[in-house]
């Protein structure tokens, strides 16, 4: 028996839904949090760490899930998702020709870029461990940020590493269902070149 795609009527349709609204309300009321605690941080010492607010904050008690942790899950869920709830919108033969082409093309530039900055996050992070070592002592990872593109505005590692490996994942993914057989709104499978 084939699989059958996701339609509208299915029960596990309410399910793909509800969950991506529930994962769209963490990223949205984690980006307020991020704002409101950045900016005030940004108006009292005029430097703020990226994402170190955001990482260091646990919820919803002290040592289980950080912020960054809740948002690279629900990024991920949540794009999942999406690819199962939207399928209708990329069938067929709605998104062909160059406009795929482009899309593709698009998709795996943002692939390469983001894996790139996965590794060099990893890279760096090690650095700083070996190089805290080195000198006598350990650092504390969830500190450690790299002030890079713009010294006034450092990235915390661990949140960087986090927010680029799910843009990985979800780039990756989206790249493989671009280049894969297509779903037909009639049961077909289609090649859409």
């Amino acid at each position: 028996m084939r699989p059958r795609h996701l339609e509208r009527t299915d029960a596990g349709y309410r399910v793909y839904l509800y969950i991506f609204y529930l994962c769209g309300f963490i990223m949205v009321a984690s980006l307020v949090f991020g704002v409101y605690v950045t900016m005030a941080e940004w108006l009292e010492r005029g430097i703020y760490v990226m994402g170190e607010a955001i990482h260091n904050t646990t919820i919803p008690f002290e040592n289980f899930a950080r912020v960054s942790t809740w948002i690279f899950f629900s990024s991920i869920i949540g794009w999942y998702c999406v690819t199962r709830i939207g399928w209708k919108r990329t069938a067929g033969s709605k998104v062909i020709g160059t406009r795929m082409a482009l899309l593709r093309l698009m998709l795996l530039g943002f692939a390469i870029i983001t894996m790139y900055e996965v590794i060099y996050n990893f890279v760096i992070l090690h650095a700083q461990i070996v190089a805290g070592t080195v000198d006598g002592m350990i650092p504390d990872i969830d500190m450690l940020y790299v002030a890079y593109p713009d010294p006034d505005r450092p990235w915390n590692l661990i949140f960087a590493t986090k927010m680029f490996l799910a843009a990985f994942i979800i780039c990756s993914h989206a790249f493989y269902l671009s280049v894969k057989p297509r779903k037909s709104l009639d049961g077909q499978d289609v090649r859409a070149e």
